[in-house]
């Protein structure tokens, strides 16, 4: 009887390293792809009502840009110093410590991409979709479940494939815009008037100038965001110390570009007090007077890949996040597993895919995501204020990109988030008081996996 052949080793799935095989147009298509959602075609009108005057409702575009590009440029340098899997977790913990990105992690996962996904899953198929089809509640929420199980699926499978998913839908959601800029431009047949970029809605600002500004200044910061998510995928890029940095830059400056051309169309064919009382249909409504039914009903459903691809964007890059920290071991241990096959963080889709649609079937996202707006922009701030504390700290980092405009692009960054941080809190503060408690129930859970990983192991 022959012997019997040796049984191969178990492999240590937390061991295998994620594959470096995003390219620099991967990583720019990941920035336009998750800033761009539905806002741009739907959400003019809320900075329109706020800044009633054409050309201060473009500055707010404009001023919302460049304080995103000054983030950008302060997140590229980090990204270029510290190109490891979850970005803005492993940035936190090397300046503040362990305590404060793991805070940022467990909030992340529990409401902020989550919550994201679970809310780009509802207005994918309980506001676009039924333009097009009637259904029942039941059907609308089977559809946003179905929404989410197809990105984690397409992204279980390889980060090839939910980047090639993302390439496509972010071509096609930049093509739509092409198309509402060019059937405004070139065939509006007089139907515009370029007395619209100068004519403000009648009546006075609500707030004052300054007022109303910051207001509409808080909408167009929430428009923008997204870029920070590239570096979430930093393990995975090629040449990453270059084509990092350069993606976040070159898709952040893209997108403004995209933003500020967009606005120019709707206001060539629509006054400014007619987009703010367009009800967040603004794209929709613009095409519908240049193009008629059709051209309407084509926007609306390529509205429907935009919001696939701004949800996609969080689907591809937060599982990165909830990977490294338990690769730290301050997280489940399962979700620091990469698939032997596939080379993804199979698990820690699984949980973020499984507790998305959790949100999305009970609803309960709605409420847990006006809770962590002040949250979020705090650990924003605190993350670009991770270059001034590393340029201290760890004077020795080699830096291959410095942040452009060092230290005033931080800082104004930073005040971006603070006041963005105190409108929210000022406006909302119950809301903003359960957010923080929210973000302070990670404590005693970072405690419990903290005791775990300084247990003596026999």
């Amino acid at each position: 009887m022959a012997p019997e052949a040796p049984a191969c080793p178990a492999v240590d799935k937390t061991k295998i390293a994620l594959p470096r095989v995003l390219s620099l147009w991967d990583v720019v298509m990941i920035v336009i792809g998750g800033v761009i959602g539905s806002g741009i075609f739907l959400s003019p009108s809320e900075i329109a009502a706020a800044v009633p005057v054409p050309l201060l409702m473009l500055a707010v575009w404009v001023v919302g840009g460049l304080l995103s590009f000054f983030g950008a440029v302060a997140f590229a340098e980090l990204g270029a110093a510290m190109p490891e899997a979850g970005g803005v977790y492993v940035y936190l913990r090397e300046a503040f410590g362990p305590l404060l990105s793991f805070l940022f992690g467990w909030t992340l996962f529990l409401v902020i991409d989550s919550g994201a996904i679970a809310t780009l899953a509802v207005a994918f198929s309980h506001n676009i979709l039924p333009r097009f089809i009637d259904m029942s509640p039941l059907v609308k929420k089977l559809i946003a479940a179905a929404f989410v199980a197809f990105l984690g699926a397409v992204n279980y499978v390889g980060v090839r494939w939910g980047s090639r998913l993302q390439n496509w839908l972010t071509y096609i959601k930049t093509g739509a815009i092409g198309l509402i800029v060019v059937a405004v431009f070139f065939f509006a047949k007089g139907r515009g008037s370029v007395s619209h970029f100068v004519e403000p809605s009648p009546g006075s600002l609500d707030f004052g100038l300054l007022g109303a500004f910051g207001v509409g200044l808080v909408a167009s910061l929430w428009a923008y965001k997204g870029w920070e998510a590239a570096t979430y995928s930093a393990g995975e890029v090629k040449n990453p110390r270059r084509n990092l940095p350069l993606g976040i830059l070159v898709g952040t400056v893209a997108v403004i570009a995209i933003y500020v051309v967009a606005n120019l169309a709707y206001l060539y064919i629509l006054p400014v007090g007619r987009i703010a009382a367009s009800e967040n249909r603004v794209a929709i409504d613009v095409m519908e007077i240049v193009s008629g039914p059709f051209g309407a009903s084509l926007i609306t459903f390529l509205i429907l890949f935009s919001i696939l691809g701004a949800a996609n964007q969080n689907m591809l890059c937060s599982p990165r996040v909830y990977f490294a920290m338990a690769r730290d071991g301050l997280f489940f241990k399962r979700i620091a597993e990469c698939h032997p096959k596939y080379l993804t963080p199979h698990v820690s889709i699984i949980a973020i895919s499984a507790w998305s649609v959790l949100l999305t079937l009970t609803g309960t996202f709605r409420q847990l995501f006006t809770y962590v707006i002040f949250g979020e922009w705090v650990f924003f701030g605190l993350t670009v204020a991770a270059v001034i504390v590393l340029r201290k700290k760890r004077p020795d980092l080699e830096r291959p990109y410095k942040t452009w405009g060092y230290p005033v692009t931080p800082v104004l960054f930073i005040l971006a988030a603070l006041y963005i941080a105190v409108a929210s809190l000022l406006s909302a503060f119950w809301n903003a008081l359960a957010g923080l408690g929210i973000i302070c129930l990670g404590i005693p859970a970072y405690l419990y996996w903290k005791a775990k990983l300084d247990r003596p192991t026999a």
